[in-house]
């Protein structure tokens, strides 16, 4: 989900302390402040990042309606390091939300042994259907103790999105099936199209927006990331290696138009129809609607990715210390049921963590008014959800991943060559996380 769902470098390394305070207070509280009387009035608030989709599909209103007693604020911070930054302060200071949202490159933190205690066990919850989540997606919010911290909103399949216009306009195909076919089953193909591209390309644009998001798509399809066996590998991971390789080759060969991602920039790009793609999870859909405003409606579509992976997702936690445990448990398992995951996507274009949506009208038929008629949406999303074979993360994957991302701009930003912005990213992952 992430506009959202990307991961900034924070200073993780300081989390297992800064959650000491909290874990004696939460596992001695759990449940214990939730209120005795069901019908009490209790306002919950719902802490979060980027575009969860919530209040945009009209949950909250629905479930206050259904819940007269209950009144729900929602706090929004718009990028997730920021978001965990405040996180971290939080778990040991107090101030804590009744219900916390955790971006997938932190659950393997918050089911460690120093913070899972900070949260209840949501497999425990009333009306929580295990069977129901993803179970790879299930598990990766599981303790090595069976204890389950957090339940699925969202996973981040990927997709290309592509500007019909533009690829007309350069000499390549506008339909979906065509242009998938243009570069299946090999990253390396998709590069080699930007080229194609960039030959013929409308005055003032590039094939890409960023290599940054090659990087991430590359990395997120490969079952080797920045961990092997719990221990970092990304100075010879498969995933980093091969990401890293054609980022590369797409900054030298002048295909991305080098922008940051997320980034104001990046932003009005997407108005002045500078490129041509973008690497797309399901929860990117948001940002083309929202940043390429109604004068571009019609003009994108949606082609399968070279090889399926999950590019972020998140999770909903209830901390152990909260006031209301039992009333925000409920509301989470609420938000998670495949009928409100379905109207989710529907919305803002989350794919459901809930398997069980995946059967519901409206999900895998379901087409982008945005985007158009003609774009395959649902069906190529869940399609690629199904496939997707998780890579082992590890606490600090979030903070690896701001790493070389921000390597990936050296060399797009700062025109640093490959091997210099390498030495620069293994520099600043051996100073801060190991």
């Amino acid at each position: 989900m992430s506009p959202h769902r990307r991961s900034r470098r924070t200073a993780a390394l300081v989390s297992a302390v800064a959650v000491t305070a909290v874990l004696a207070t939460g596992c001695s509280s759990s449940g214990s402040g939730s209120d005795d009387d069901p019908n009490a009035k209790v306002t919950l608030s719902v802490g979060d990042f980027g575009t969860f989709g919530y209040k945009e599909a009209g949950l909250f209103d629905e479930y206050m309606k259904a819940h007269p007693n209950i009144t729900i604020t929602e706090n929004t911070t718009t990028v997730e390091g920021d978001y965990w930054t405040a996180l971290q302060t939080r778990l040991s200071g107090g101030g804590l939300d009744d219900i916390q949202a955790l971006e997938v490159s932190r659950i393997a933190l918050a089911t460690s042994d120093q913070l899972s205690n900070a949260f209840t066990d949501m497999s425990k919850a009333p009306g929580v259907e295990k069977d129901a989540y993803l179970p790879w997606k299930w598990q990766q919010a599981t303790t090595s103790d069976g204890r389950t911290v957090a339940l699925g909103t969202d996973v981040g399949p990927m997709a290309i999105c592509y500007r019909q216009d533009l690829f007309a306009a350069a000499g390549l195909p506008t339909d979906p099936a065509q242009v998938s076919a243009l570069w299946a089953g090999d990253w390396a193909k998709y590069v080699e199209v930007g080229r194609q591209y960039q030959a013929k390309a409308p005055k003032d644009t590039f094939f890409m927006d960023t290599a940054t998001g090659l990087y991430n798509g590359v990395l997120s399809s490969n079952s080797e990331q920045y961990y092997r066996n719990g221990k970092l590998a990304y100075k010879d991971s498969a995933g980093v290696q091969k990401g890293w390789k054609l980022a590369s080759e797409a900054v030298q060969a002048g295909v991305s138009q080098g922008l940051k991602e997320f980034d104001t920039p990046w932003q009005t790009a997407f108005s002045n129809s500078t490129f041509a793609t973008t690497v797309c999870p399901s929860w990117q859909q948001a940002n083309i609607e929202k940043y390429s405003g109604p004068a571009n409606a019609g003009k994108w579509n949606v082609a399968q990715a070279p090889a399926a992976g999950n590019w972020g997702g998140s999770f909903l936690a209830v901390p152990s210390s909260g006031k209301h445990v039992a009333q925000a448990q409920a509301l989470a398992v609420w938000l998670t049921q495949p009928e409100q995951q379905a109207k989710v996507f529907q919305k803002v274009g989350n794919i459901p963590a809930n398997q069980k949506a995946y059967a519901l009208p409206g999900v895998t038929d379901f087409t982008n008014p945005y985007i158009g008629p003609n774009a395959p949406t649902g069906k190529i999303f869940s399609t690629a959800a199904k496939a997707i074979t998780p890579a082992e993360t590890g606490p600090h994957h979030g903070d690896l991943h701001g790493a070389f991302s921000n390597g990936v701009l050296l060399m797009e930003q700062n025109h640093k060559s490959p091997e210099e912005a390498w030495a620069a990213t293994v520099k600043q992952v051996e100073s801060t996380v190991q």
